[in-house]
């Protein structure tokens, strides 16, 4: 039986961050169309301050109307205890909350370094667990940093620590200036499973550089089970200089199905919701499948 792989569609929150603002009903369209793919985990939106992130100021009200996909998991980001109080008061029942694993990044994205906001793991574990919400921790700038340069492991797994001894439910790891190239992959991971033992380990590349997708590849061929992506390549970070490049929801799909891994996802699906993507934010995405098409039609022709 071909190993299956998770993907989570963040194009909703990740890939919007950086663009500038989108009416609820675009967000609300691009929501069906991900639906439409099959996809079982979507991250919806973030519950941070809108003056940081001004695309994510209706949170709350785009999370009033995922009742309407029963059958997909939905989870919000958040930076801060206030934050997953808020998620969970807009009845989202998974969260991810973030730590930099740089204390500039750090610095940047939350305002303080990452030894404050390793510690408030606990606060938020609490939060969320006292209302049967579940918690995932994702380590930002796990391989490089913008600011800081190369980021050692040892920090990484310093976090990974302290999420398993917290209770974390899930873990991941995420290139967020898309700088790692395989065989760093493949090493952090190797590091990363004595840490945290059965916890479940995802992974969210960026293919700024070409790599995220080889990346991404190295990751699952080392046990990792879960990716994010986002349509059409939409999306980056927006503290972060030159971040941008989600990997493709469609490619991944195409590089995994074709290299025999199993997912959820419906590839010629996912390439309409990247056209729907590209149509509601107005401009060009990276994605290759959107500009090539799926390698079984182009053969068919």
């Amino acid at each position: 039986m071909n190993r299956h792989v998770d993907i989570r569609e963040v194009s909703l929150r990740d890939g919007l961050q950086i663009e500038q603002p989108i009416a609820l009903s675009a967000k609300l369209e691009l929501l069906a169309a991900v639906a439409a793919t099959g996809v079982r985990e979507v991250e919806a939106t973030a519950f941070v301050s809108p003056s940081k992130v001004p695309s994510m100021a209706d949170a709350a009200e785009l999370a009033a109307e995922l009742h309407r996909y029963p059958d997909i998991e939905f989870s919000a980001l958040v930076a801060s205890p206030n934050g997953a109080r808020r998620a969970i008061a807009a009845r989202l029942r998974s969260i991810e909350y973030v730590v930099a694993a740089s204390d500039a990044f750090s610095a940047a994205n939350v305002g303080r370094p990452t030894a404050e906001a390793t510690n408030q793991i606990g606060e938020i574990l609490a939060i969320a667990h006292d209302n049967d919400v579940t918690v995932e921790v994702v380590v930002a700038t796990a391989w490089d940093c913008p600011f800081d340069g190369p980021t050692p492991p040892q920090r990484v797994l310093d976090i990974a620590a302290a999420a398993r001894d917290q209770g974390v439910d899930r873990f991941s790891i995420a290139d967020t200036i898309g700088t790692a190239t395989p065989g760093r992959v493949s090493s952090l991971v190797a590091q990363l499973r004595p840490v945290i033992g059965d916890i479940p380990l995802g992974g969210h590349f960026h293919n700024t550089r070409g790599a995220g997708l080889a990346s991404a590849y190295a990751a699952v061929s080392s046990g990792v089970t879960r990716l994010d992506a986002s349509v059409g390549g939409l999306g980056g970070c927006p503290f972060a200089p030159g971040a941008t490049g989600n990997i493709a929801t469609e490619d991944l799909v195409y590089l995994l199905t074709d290299s025999g891994f199993d997912v959820d996802v419906d590839l010629q699906a996912a390439i309409v919701a990247a056209k729907v993507a590209k149509s509601v934010v107005g401009h060009d995405l990276p994605s290759a499948l959107l500009r090539a098409g799926d390698r079984i039609r182009q053969v068919r022709r």
